[in-house]
């Protein structure tokens, strides 16, 4: 449902470009915002979740509408990549990889991680991925939107969202796990607790 959340706008949006014009696309992109929205509403998701969804596409519309091109629309989610990569190779340099503030934040664990170099290096391994994925997203898709090659570039934003995210994830937990022990529950282990946390009929 998130791959279908993030991805329907877009999809609508080059479909509406090229069979008619940029103002219909926009206006049909903002109509498929407002009815995700309205879904997610209804999946009872949390409305900062949903009301984030729907401004994120408010924002790409309006840059486009302004701009008076379809490569507005995938301005601002260009450049956020750029945003994140480099506070993600900040976190590096300042020996803080985010991976690692993030995952010992989660289990609790304090800051003792930091005075563990093996550790700390192999958190920096797990930031430089997500680097890379950024990077990647940037130069791939500010090349395509140099060219105006619209329908590639709504393509590409969409093989290079969820797939990398999934990869990134994979990556991470891979790298990390072999360094701290940890081990992700095994399939028993999570039905069993679905099972439990299932109120009896």
């Amino acid at each position: 449902m998130g791959m279908v959340d993030s991805g329907l706008p877009i999809v609508v949006f080059i479909l509406v470009n090229t069979i008619a014009s940029l103002n219909p696309a926009i206006i049909a992109a903002l109509a498929a915002g407002v009815l995700i929205f309205i879904a997610r509403l209804v999946r009872r998701k949390p409305v900062t979740q949903a009301l984030s969804g729907l401004f994120g596409v408010g924002i790409a519309a309006f840059i486009a509408h302004r701009s008076g091109s379809a490569g507005g629309y995938f301005v601002l989610g260009i450049y956020s990549y750029l945003v994140y990569g480099s506070l993600l190779l900040l976190s590096m340099v300042v020996r803080r990889p985010a991976v690692g503030l993030i995952w010992e934040s989660i289990n609790g664990r304090g800051s003792a991680w930091r005075k563990d170099k093996a550790l700390v290096r192999r958190y920096d391994w797990a930031t430089a991925v997500w680097l890379g994925i950024f990077a990647a997203r940037y130069l791939v898709q500010i090349a395509l939107l140099g060219r105006e090659q619209i329908g590639w570039l709504g393509v590409t934003k969409l093989a290079m969202g969820y797939p990398l995210y999934i990869a990134g994830i994979a990556a991470s937990v891979w790298i990390v796990a072999r360094g701290t022990g940890w081990k992700p529950p095994s399939m028993a282990t999570m039905m069993g607790r679905k099972q439990e946390e299932q109120p009896p009929a």
